[in-house]
């Protein structure tokens, strides 16, 4: 090009030069082509090979955003025609996106455009399942606007817009299903709909592989969201009405490895009975919660996982305050159901309007109850808690397993105990079982299983399904509400503030009359609501606990040495509890073990020892009370795991296991062990959180920690002894070493007492 040209290429200030230059006649492609090629070692790209896999697996949003060509695709590279070599945002995205190298070759802005144009034509996939569609739903998205205007989406335009048709359809069609959730989840094969009814996930149909992006497009669209992002998650709203009825709907996309997977949560509030009495409870356990609900100020809790109905409980319970004419206020996150006559805030991290933020302004609003959609940190549950401690009453949400953890969740949050038992008025825990369908339910015959007579005795009237038109043939329509209402007391109170660990306090609540979910769906299935089958479904029968004392170290040492005494006068290493030889934990294997394990030979009968004249346990692996100290493992790795608690237990401790953080603090709270041996890289919650959590905690910040890591540098070290740690030991490790280390922390916290 001359001076001249170039001076006028830039003056024109386009978005390319590459395609302004060759559309003024200054150069042409293949020119540009040679030199870039020439320039940065680059192949020309044959823009006619593409195949048909990359086609489907690359995002078409992708490729149009960043102007690129998918060429070719396998297990572990991509290749693309590009005319920008120097793009690095598109090269990392693609990378990220497919998981897979990109490589590059060059080709012509507008030959790529071209091409894309032809490789991403629209096919007619959607027309060809809409053929066989008998039926048009009205639907109409609402776009909530100050005009108030609504968006005409109905079955007037479903002809010239096939995509839109789809989407009513499955929405219309869920919603008549009485579904909860439609999931639109991409597989290997297409794209799968299911629908939630009752709880349960049902597959109605797959559709092709090349419905899913318009699908999930049109989808994003209702909701307001970017459809050109499909590589961070989103969440968005929309109403919509079918066949005359609103309906709210709450819509979550989320990257996976096949493409774009899409739930709409659906909020028909005709189908939700904001009702206690509605909710299908016992009549004690309705009893109890209209009790709760007397108090004027405190903190009420309802928890469960996600989907167990808490916020219909919620919204049942205010509607029962409501009626005393009292100023509600909710913070939620987002409003699932609106209500007439209470003040709903919708909280906008983005904003700003957190729940911390909504609470201090709402608390200036002078309201008697508040809700608080859910307590998910420190600053929330504290204001939650000094607004229920200064005159009002306060409803909120906890993820917990039963009522008494809920004590537990609080303080590690960080909640003070002594403003927990003075606040705390109850907590309700609750599950969801299916109903029995009225119309085809029959009585069950067959034998109930052994371990379930205690609650189902011989002769008890109980009913299986069986499936009819009125259910979907599912013999289930609708659920019910299972609960364990816990009520404080004053010993209840007590406890809380003293920091006694979660049983302690469940046993003042059954002592208060508080009866668990278990016995609440028991009631149920023997008043032909629901099944055996059902309740096993969503909880686990209570283990019956032996009342025989666990045998002491010396007798187990005892029965160990007798039994290998009965072999031919070999003397082979203890086995694991895999049966095979236990691995050492330096990759060797145990040598036999000096203490509490005396082979012997056949001919020779085992002596016979009695009281005390032989203790095969060191004096500090017992408690006063003769019982052996307790040590909690926590490790991830299933095969060092055993054989820690081999060793451990030959050593005369009791031994409890966690394979991740999460578990470690509840077993913690369980079993209130005498020490704990942690690994630092752990599942849901490493070992830095757990530390933190306990020395957080007034109950647990004394407890004996030894820290094992493959970290042995000195950083480590001292971040380990940062966060609280009483030892630390380094992996691989001699056994000798780990229990001097024990015995050397229990004698100092012996003698410390």
């Amino acid at each position: 090009m001359t001076p001249e040209q170039f001076v006028q290429l830039k003056a024109a200030r386009e978005e390319s030069y590459w395609e302004s230059a060759v559309r003024r006649g200054f150069v042409s492609d293949d020119q540009i082509l040679t030199a870039l090629s020439s320039r940065f070692r680059m192949k020309i790209a044959n823009i006619a090979a593409v195949s048909q896999q990359a086609r489907e697996l690359v995002p078409e949003q992708l490729v149009r955003k960043y102007r690129v060509l998918p060429l070719q695709i396998s297990d572990s590279v991509l290749d693309i025609a590009t005319a920008d070599p120097h793009d690095l945002d598109c090269e990392r995205t693609l990378a990220f996106a497919l998981g897979r190298t990109v490589r590059m070759s060059l080709a012509s802005p507008t030959k790529i455009q071209e091409r894309l144009d032809e490789v991403y034509r629209p096919e007619n996939v959607i027309e060809k399942i809409l053929e066989n569609v008998g039926i048009d739903y009205d639907i109409e998205t609402l776009t909530e606007q100050i005009e108030d205007s609504d968006l005409e989406l109905g079955a007037n335009q479903a002809t010239a817009r096939p995509v839109i048709q789809l989407v009513d359809r499955i929405v219309a069609e869920g919603i008549s299903s009485r579904a909860s959730d439609i999931h639109l989840e991409p597989e290997e094969g297409g794209v799968a709909v299911r629908y939630r009814i009752d709880g349960v996930l049902r597959q109605v149909m797959v559709l092709p592989k090349a419905a899913g992006i318009p699908l999930v497009s049109r989808v994003k669209i209702m909701a307001q969201l970017d459809i050109a992002d499909r590589l961070r998650p989103q969440d968005g709203r929309a109403r919509v009405v079918v066949s005359g009825n609103r309906v709210d709907l709450r819509i979550s996309t989320l990257p996976a490895s096949q493409g774009e997977k899409v739930v709409i949560r659906i909020l028909d509030q005709r189908s939700t009975v904001l009702s206690l009495d509605g909710l299908g409870l016992n009549p004690d356990e309705l009893e109890r919660i209209h009790g709760l609900l007397q108090s004027r100020e405190g903190l009420l809790l309802v928890t469960g996982p996600t989907g167990s109905g808490k916020t219909t409980t919620l919204y049942s319970m205010l509607r029962t305050v409501q009626a005393r004419g009292v100023n509600i206020v909710t913070v939620e996150d987002p409003v699932e159901y609106r209500l007439q006559g209470i003040v709903q805030v919708q909280v906008n991290e983005k904003a700003g309007l957190t729940f911390p933020a909504a609470l201090r302004s709402i608390l200036r609003q002078d309201p008697d109850v508040i809700l608080v959609g859910e307590i998910r940190d420190k600053e929330t549950a504290m204001i939650a808690v000094q607004a229920s401690l200064t005159g009002h009453l306060v409803l909120t949400t906890l993820h917990t397993i039963d009522a008494a953890s809920s004590v537990t969740r609080l303080l590690d949050i960080g909640v003070e105990s002594y403003k927990i038992a003075a606040c705390l008025k109850g907590v309700v825990a609750q599950r969801l079982l299916r109903r029995l369908c009225p119309h085809c339910r029959e009585l069950a015959v067959g034998q109930v299983p052994d371990r379930l007579k205690k609650w189902f005795p011989d002769g008890s009237t109980l009913y299986r399904p069986v499936g009819c038109s009125e259910c979907s043939n599912t013999g289930y329509r609708g659920r019910l509400a299972i609960t364990e209402v816990l009520s404080t007391s004053t010993e209840m109170e007590r406890r809380i503030a003293a920091n006694e660990h979660s049983e302690r306090i469940a046993d003042a609540a059954r002592e208060g009359g508080m009866r668990g979910l278990w016995d609440s769906g028991v009631q149920h299935a023997r008043n032909g609501i629901t099944t055996v089958e059902e309740l096993l479904r969503v909880l686990e029968a209570p283990v019956e606990v032996s009342a025989q004392p666990r045998p002491s170290a010396s007798s187990r040492a005892s029965s160990a040495q007798r039994t290998v005494g009965e072999d031919n006068g070999t003397h082979p290493a203890p086995p694991s509890s895999s049966g095979t030889a236990a691995p050492s934990i330096d990759g060797g294997l145990f040598p036999p073990p000096t203490r509490g394990y005396v082979p012997t030979l056949h001919q020779t009968p085992a002596p016979s020892f009695t009281g005390a004249s032989f203790q095969l346990v060191d004096d500090e692996n017992v408690n006063a009370a003769g019982e052996s100290k307790k040590v909690l493992l926590v490790e991830d790795e299933d095969s060092l795991r055993r054989v820690l608690k081999d060793l451990l237990e030959r050593e005369g401790f009791t031994v409890f296991e966690a394979a991740d953080g999460v578990k470690a603090l509840d077993e913690i709270d369980r079993a209130a062990p005498d020490i704990v041996v942690l690994d630092l890289n752990l599942p849901r919650l490493d070992g830095y959180g757990v530390l933190s959590h306990l020395r957080a905690r007034p109950g647990t910040a004394n407890l004996p920690v030894i820290v094992l890591t493959a970290k042995g540098d000195e950083d480590s070290e001292v971040r380990v002894f940062e966060y609280g740690a009483s030892d630390y030991l380094t992996k691989p490790f001699r056994p000798r070493a780990l229990s001097a280390r024990l015995h050397s922390l229990l004698a100092r916290g012996h003698r410390a007492g």
